[in-house]
């Protein structure tokens, strides 16, 4: 019991912070599709069938890969009109939406390849997002910048209090990555180029560091 007693008490410091560096985005990921209505499910599902065909493979010629074209979401849908005089609500016919993801490698092409989409037929975009290929190496001058303040954070917290800072204990790390998203649903005609600006993305560490004090 007396040992426990005797026993220093350890002390320690936690501090948080974060380091940042912007990044030009050099990938974009786009949401098309195409919606057709029609009387029933078979000739709603065929027409669209017709254009999505038209559409990846218009795609397909235009460089983008294959592995780069993926289908995110299909959609069978009935549409109802409400009657009049109470009577129970009737179907009057059927709505087919059929979505794929498509990757953009050279982000100099997208606003033509957005395009090219609506002209193929698409008629629904969701979701335009900005990627940095490279971004974990890249945040690693984020990671750099990040136990910087926390040192210096932490060395004005041990000063402060009358103590010296130690060996690091402990680090957590969490990252926080801004994302850039754009929407155009249910355009129809054509348009020149679609001007689309990729901007600039924070790629951000926080950090917890646990230091030691003497």
């Amino acid at each position: 019991m007396a040992a426990d007693v005797d026993k220093p008490i350890e002390r320690s410091l936690s501090v948080s912070a974060s380091g940042s560096i912007q990044a030009v985005p050099d990938i974009a990921t786009i949401s098309a599709g195409v919606l057709t209505e029609a009387d029933t499910a078979r000739d709603a599902l065929n027409r669209n069938n017709a254009v999505m065909a038209k559409l990846i493979d218009g795609l397909k010629a235009a460089s983008i890969a294959p592995k780069d074209i993926q289908t995110s979401q299909l959609n069978v849908s009935p549409r109802y009109v409400q009657s009049k005089e109470g009577r129970p609500t009737t179907v009057s016919g059927y709505t087919v939406s059929n979505q794929v993801r498509i990757t953009v490698r050279d982000i100099k092409r997208l606003g033509d390849i957005l395009d090219q989409a609506i002209t193929l037929g698409a008629n629904q975009m969701h979701g335009i997002s900005f990627e940095v290929s490279e971004a974990e190496k890249l945040t690693d001058d984020a990671r750099k910048q990040a136990m910087e303040n926390a040192r210096r954070r932490a060395e004005l917290y041990a000063t402060a209090a009358g103590a010296q800072l130690g060996p690091v204990l402990r680090i957590s790390e969490g990252l926080f990555d801004d994302s850039s998203l754009l929407s155009v649903t249910k355009y129809s005609g054509r348009m020149a180029a679609v001007p689309v600006e990729a901007g600039t993305k924070s790629l951000t560490i926080n950090v917890q560091v646990t230091y030691a004090l003497q």
